[in-house]
């Protein structure tokens, strides 16, 4: 069985800072990737970061110069440092792996930011 989890989400006036960490537990095939994403209110999920086993990131054009991903070599972890955070950015924060055959989703870690 593998568990996502997820941590560090919180409350954060406008232009504060956050960093979530997602952490992969158990037995997997081999991780292409881990993933964040956010959803909100009655919106579909979408990808805001990601990086690949080799260490290549993706960013979502809205947090590009503000989010950085990073990751252990050798665990199955995947951190999540956000600057200048903007009220636009509240919304629940979901870590994913992505492994050569499946997809595990974390619970999300709720992060709100006050104007």
């Amino acid at each position: 069985q593998v568990k996502v989890v997820e941590s560090g989400g919180g409350t954060v006036e406008s232009g504060g800072s956050l960093r979530l960490s997602c952490t992969a537990i158990g037995s997997f095939a081999s991780v292409y990737a881990m993933n964040w994403y956010r959803q909100f209110p009655e919106k579909q999920r979408e990808l805001v970061a990601n990086i690949t086993s080799n260490g290549d990131t993706y960013y979502a054009d809205s947090v590009k110069g503000r989010f950085t991903i990073s990751k252990d070599k050798t665990k199955a972890t995947a951190d999540l440092q956000m600057n200048s955070l903007k009220p636009e950015d509240t919304a629940v924060y979901y870590c994913s792996l992505l492994t050569v055959w499946d997809e595990y989703w974390g619970q999300g870690t709720r992060v709100t930011v006050s104007s």
